[in-house]
């Protein structure tokens, strides 16, 4: 390429590479000037982020966790191990790092062990990893899915994988789970002392026998009065079906009641949604389809 000049040369230097490397040392001296400069007035925390290059410690805290579904004949235990960023200091943070599955079904262990081994990079390669819940969630199973101890509806195992995720992701702190307010518990909790309520005044109706008019067929054998009376004490645990029958309210896994005819209810996924007073009512998530 050729240079045209206008000027009178006047003088000329040679640029060594000495001159070079002078002028790039001052360049990184000045920088990291600068840069102690800026610290000085404004600290920054030092704080390890995950990259792809952190290596695996020697000793990993986790959780295991076991899932006992229908469509496993063995129960599966899931284990997430995590990593414990800015140790000993305000900083201190808990990432998910690895993932193992273990069962003695092997009907499911190719896809087991790759989903597991991408998670596993997914987690060392830093970043939100939320994400992963929504996705594992989102899987339905064409044969159909199950519900799983509470009433609680998944999908497929694979959805399952991903609540358990979910819930170690919130034990350490990387998932924030909104609560409900202190009016919305009241009202939750008024709504299930109503139907409760509403279930065993209908029951009592129906054990307690007429006051008028007795006849030998309207007198029960001892037997009978025990068995009517234990149903009566038992009154807390039971409930009216849409049909206008009596039934037995359902003890789940978590200690909480609902009625065999309740419906799955959208939001929480719960078996829990009965109607009261001409409307939809989940008496897990207190959600209503009237508002």
């Amino acid at each position: 390429m050729a240079v045209k000049i206008d000027k009178k040369i006047k003088g000329y230097s040679v640029l060594t590479p000495e001159d070079r490397a002078r002028e790039s040392a001052a360049a990184v001296q000045a920088e990291a000037v600068n840069r102690a400069k800026v610290e000085a007035e404004f600290p920054v925390a030092d704080i390890i982020h995950m990259h792809e290059r952190i290596e695996r410690p020697e000793v990993l805290v986790g959780s295991t966790y076991k899932i006992k579904s229908p469509m496993v004949e063995h129960a599966m235990y899931v284990t997430l191990n995590d990593i414990v960023l800015n140790a000993g200091t305000e900083h201190e943070l808990r990432r998910p790092f690895e993932i193992f599955v273990n069962s003695k079904s092997m009907e499911h262990f190719q896809w087991i062990v790759a989903l597991t081994r991408i998670m596993s990079a997914v987690f060392r390669k830093g970043g939100d990893v939320t994400f992963l819940v929504d996705e594992m969630k989102a899987v339905f199973d064409p044969r159909g899915g199950y519900f799983k101890a509470g009433g609680v509806y998944m999908p497929s195992l694979v959805a399952e994988l991903g609540a358990i995720v979910e819930e170690h992701m919130k034990s350490i702190g990387l998932i924030h789970d909104p609560e409900m307010s202190a009016h919305q518990r009241s009202m939750l909790a008024e709504k299930r002392a109503a139907y409760e309520s509403r279930a065993n005044a209908k029951k009592n109706s129906e054990i307690s026998p007429p006051a008028s008019n007795p006849s030998p067929a309207s007198n029960p054998s001892p037997a009978k009065a025990g068995e009517g009376a234990r149903r009566a004490d038992e009154g807390s645990s039971s409930a009216v079906s849409s049909n206008g029958t009596s039934e037995d309210i359902s003890i789940t896994g978590d200690g909480t009641s609902f009625p065999p005819s309740a419906t799955l209810c959208h939001k929480c996924s719960t078996k829990a949604l009965v109607i009261m007073d001409g409307c939809a009512t989940c008496l897990n998530c207190g959600y209503s389809k009237c508002g």
